[in-house]
């Protein structure tokens, strides 16, 4: 990592009631939240957008499914450390190492008509565009549209927005500041959705 951090030993006031928030099972801080520290804030408003965005109970899209968007948006950005990351609590939450293979080959390859059905490709093309080329609104909006075509509400497309847009933030913010995974712990979250204060990592 390329910029200054505090280390949960010299860590106080704040930034040590965060980083006890965001803890894993063996006490450890994920190097992104670490590359926070010296601005708590900014590293209480990234949790509080990755808990509502991916971990909340209000959302209707399946989890894998977010983290798969999140793991095809970080492939585009040659984001390592989220790959590697989202790809191992894709694989926990879907308990198939066959299909995780099966949707990683299919995300690297950016063809998904074999692996995903005709909503979940067509919300990946939609990441495609936005993350690679936002400003081309023609081919944003058709690839919007096609979303609606494939039957998901505009409920439905608001997620997919905000898990696209979030990981293009976080990709940028590691890419930025040379995050890697080394001493990290891969694929844990704050997954219960239940609670929207909870940011414990497992």
């Amino acid at each position: 990592m390329w910029i200054d951090h505090v280390p949960y030993s010299e860590s106080n006031g704040r930034l040590r009631s965060l980083y006890d928030r965001i803890r894993g099972p063996d006490g450890k801080i994920d190097n992104i939240m670490l590359a926070h520290s010296l601005r708590p804030h900014s590293m209480e408003g990234h949790m509080a957008l990755y808990k509502y965005v991916l971990h909340h109970s209000g959302n209707v899209t399946p989890k894998w499914f977010l983290e798969t968007l999140g793991v095809h948006v970080s492939l585009l950005n040659g984001c390592v450390y989220c790959v590697d990351h989202h790809y191992a609590g894709l694989r926990r939450l879907l308990k198939d190492d066959f299909r995780a293979a099966a949707i990683r080959a299919a995300l690297e390859r950016v063809d998904f008509g074999n692996v995903f059905r005709d909503a979940e490709s067509a919300a990946l093309d939609y990441a495609t565009v936005l993350t690679q080329a936002p400003q081309q609104k023609r081919e944003l909006k058709s690839s919007f549209e096609a979303m609606r075509a494939a039957g998901m509400d505009d409920g439905q497309i608001l997620e997919v927005n905000q898990v696209v847009a979030y990981f293009n933030y976080v990709n940028r913010t590691v890419l930025g500041l040379g995050v890697t995974t080394q001493g990290d712990v891969l694929g844990l979250s704050p997954g219960n959705s239940d609670d929207a204060n909870d940011w414990a990592h497992r």
